[in-house]
């Protein structure tokens, strides 16, 4: 019997702890991860990060595994063309993995779909978002523990964390204010 087909669809920005327990999970128990980099042709507040600095986070975060291969996905507007921007990296797939409801609506058609939680065992899973990695970024403090070390350390000797604050600092801070007329 042939090992699965699975692929897990994120924007990994960055990549956090909660992020890296759903790939070790998914590569320790499948013998091939296709790995989708989505929004990979944007950089903005959500996606501060260059495909690059994606890639170079990913690789930091997959350390000890081998059996993954990563996958550019540009976004798109206009829905179909992005679906077809999946499914040409993807191909025919026995599992989609992702947590983004947005994208489960776009692709059920096409591929069965799975939240990441159901494949990471319960003590490692860990509730943390980009949203709010980024938010703790843009404020400078209390982002680091919600990272890898390694990938922590990235983001600092590459003071992407710096750049990050100065070009999206405000923008993702203006996220958490309410304004009431």
């Amino acid at each position: 019997m042939a090992e699965p087909l699975v692929a897990i669809l994120g924007r990994w920005q960055p990549c956090h702890l909660g992020h890296r327990a759903a790939i070790h999970a998914l590569c320790d128990q499948f013998d091939h991860v296709l790995i989708g980099i989505g929004s990979s042709n944007i950089i903005n507040y959500r996606n501060p990060f260059s495909l690059k600095e994606t890639i170079e986070m990913l690789q930091i975060g997959l350390e000890g595994h081998d059996n993954y291969t990563l996958a550019p996905i540009p976004d798109s507007r206009d829905e179909i063309k992005w679906c077809s921007y999946v499914e040409e990296a993807f191909g025919d797939l026995d599992l989609l993995i992702t947590a983004n409801p947005y994208v489960r609506s776009l692709l059920d058609h096409r591929y069965p779909i799975s939240h990441p939680a159901k494949f990471i065992p319960r003590e490692n899973q860990i509730p943390v978002s980009g949203t709010i990695v980024r938010r703790k970024m843009a404020q400078g403090i209390g982002w680091e523990a919600l990272l890898p070390t390694e990938i922590s350390e990235y983001l600092i000797e590459n003071q992407l964390d710096q750049r990050f604050r100065r070009e999206f600092g405000l923008s993702n801070l203006a996220l958490d204010t309410i304004v009431v007329e």
